[in-house]
């Protein structure tokens, strides 16, 4: 990406342009859609309320523009985008960038990597606790208990116990 360009964007109601970020999450393009918004945004100062800077973008993308432009009128994604601006206003969301992770976590503000590293560590040990093997045996331990393999008859069967 070029450098930034703060002084020369026009800013107006970015709505649309969050409807068009939820159409593009349904299409299966939200990663790429995100980089050329913001790069739009950021380092070409293009106007990204307007409807056609958006269908523009979606042309970038390899989207097809008449269905990308019936997003608006029809407001399919209207809801969504509500929701997502609530869960971004419980935490108190009140600037640009905010991140929520995981429901729970809120990251305010431009932040370097380090923190967002930090939280993203702290978002996966919580929801994906890991499972640490104890011996060669094949013991394993994770939040619910061990399991330990029995091998009666020559099969394994697994037997839940918590130590």
């Amino acid at each position: 990406m070029k450098p930034y360009i703060v002084l020369d964007n026009l800013v107006g109601d970015t709505w649309a342009a969050h409807e068009f970020l939820a159409h593009a999450t349904a299409q299966g393009k939200n990663r790429g859609a995100w980089d050329v918004t913001l790069c739009a945004y950021f380092g070409e100062a293009r106007r990204i309320c307007d409807v056609d800077v958006l269908l523009d973008l979606a042309d970038d993308l390899g989207m097809d523009r008449e269905t990308t432009g019936q997003v608006f009128p029809d407001g399919r994604f209207r809801q969504r985008v509500r929701e997502e601006a609530q869960v971004g206003r419980r935490p108190v969301a009140t600037g640009a960038p905010f991140i929520v992770f995981a429901r729970r976590y809120a990251v305010p503000g431009a932040q370097d990597s380090d923190t967002l590293l930090d939280v993203l560590r702290k978002v996966l040990d919580e929801t994906h606790p890991s499972v640490t093997t104890l011996d060669a045996d094949g013991e394993s331990c994770g939040p619910d208990g061990c399991v330990t393999p029995l091998r009666p008859c020559g099969r394994v069967r697994w037997l839940n116990r918590v130590l």
